[in-house]
């Protein structure tokens, strides 16, 4: 039978003690109810008792808590459902999921809040494309932006250039109302947003008339090379075949780009494929491009999406069983 211990660790201060317990303790009886150890504080110094394998478990997840406090950010239920959810894979004791990206305008640091995040900001580090697929919530996009800003700020682009396919199914815009910019910015919105919190709406409305930020639907890339550029194609997985070539042969020299998308989310009509699907068996051996999986433990939303995520994903993998198989996809 398992050996009941209690072992001990210290906080440097009293508002170290209250940022890793939380609001009203909540961090602390995730841990408590999920682990099922007891926690408590005295004078700054942390008692943890249970069956042994429970408590050093637990420990593990408070040194870790404790080194996202010594980062100088707030310590959040989702934090503590992710290092319960990756407990016992194989990760490197000091090494956290932090990367910082950048700062917005206002000074507050944009950094990776997961390991698949942090894989993700290396991979565009290294490479000169990068696929991130992953469900929303992933931060996907924001990550994508924050990145593109930091080059520009160092110089090491002189545009950043967003897009994405305009509507469900190839860009059909005929029907609504107002002139083309009208028609797109709806479906451009999520790009605007992150370009604005991160640089600023001085900045940004200025790189804007100056066009060193473009920001237009997948259609009006044709035909072009971008070069010295920052390239995001966002939604991709309503892309065709024929689209996606399109955008990855626009790349020119000097230019880095990204390209997101949730292939549990396709849009496009039943007999169309999706270039994000097709991209991953054809470009999965060249050299100069990486493809990041991100999951459900990579949403930094509210904890529901997780949840939302894992039930969506049984419901439709019960369906599959019950359907014809298909042909298996490559990943």
């Amino acid at each position: 039978m398992e050996t009941v211990v209690e072992k001990y660790i210290e906080l440097p201060d009293m508002e170290t003690a209250i940022n890793l317990f939380g609001y009203r303790d909540q961090n602390i009886r995730i841990l408590e109810n999920t682990l099922d150890v007891k926690i408590t504080n005295r004078e700054n110094e942390v008692k943890v008792s249970g069956f042994e394998s429970k408590v050093d478990q637990a420990l593990e997840i408070i040194e870790k808590l404790l080194a996202i406090a010594r980062e100088g950010d707030t310590i959040t239920t989702q934090n503590v459902n992710y290092f319960i959810s990756i407990n016992g894979e194989n990760i490197e004791k000091d090494e956290l999921p932090i990367d910082l990206v950048c700062l917005t305008a206002r000074g507050k640091p944009i950094k990776s809040k997961t390991y698949g995040q942090k894989k993700y900001i290396e991979a565009v580090r290294k490479n000169t494309v990068v696929f991130a697929i992953g469900p929303a919530g992933t931060g996907k996009t924001y990550l994508a932006v924050a990145m593109a800003v930091k080059a520009f700020r160092e110089k090491a682009v002189s545009r950043i250039i967003l897009t994405r396919p305009a509507v469900e199914a190839g860009e059909r815009l005929g029907f609504l109302p107002g002139d083309m910019q009208n028609k797109v910015d709806p479906y451009l919105r999520p790009l605007y947003d992150a370009l604005y919190q991160i640089m600023g709406p001085e900045t940004y409305l200025s790189n804007m008339e100056k066009g060193i930020i473009e920001v237009a639907p997948l259609a009006y890339m044709r035909g072009r090379t971008l070069d010295d550029s920052f390239i995001i194609l966002d939604e991709a997985q309503n892309t065709t075949p024929e689209q996606m070539k399109m955008f990855l042969t626009r790349i020119g020299t000097g230019s880095k780009a990204i390209v997101t998308g949730d292939i549990t989310q396709i849009d496009l009509p039943g007999d169309k494929k999706s270039g994000l699907v097709v991209v991953q068996e054809i470009l999965s051996d060249v050299e100069g491009l990486s493809f990041v999986y991100l999951n459900e433990r990579d949403v930094i939303r509210h904890e529901l999406v997780q949840r939302i995520i894992k039930a969506y994903e049984r419901y439709e993998s019960r369906g599959q069983s019950k359907a014809k198989p298909a042909r298996k996809e490559k990943r």
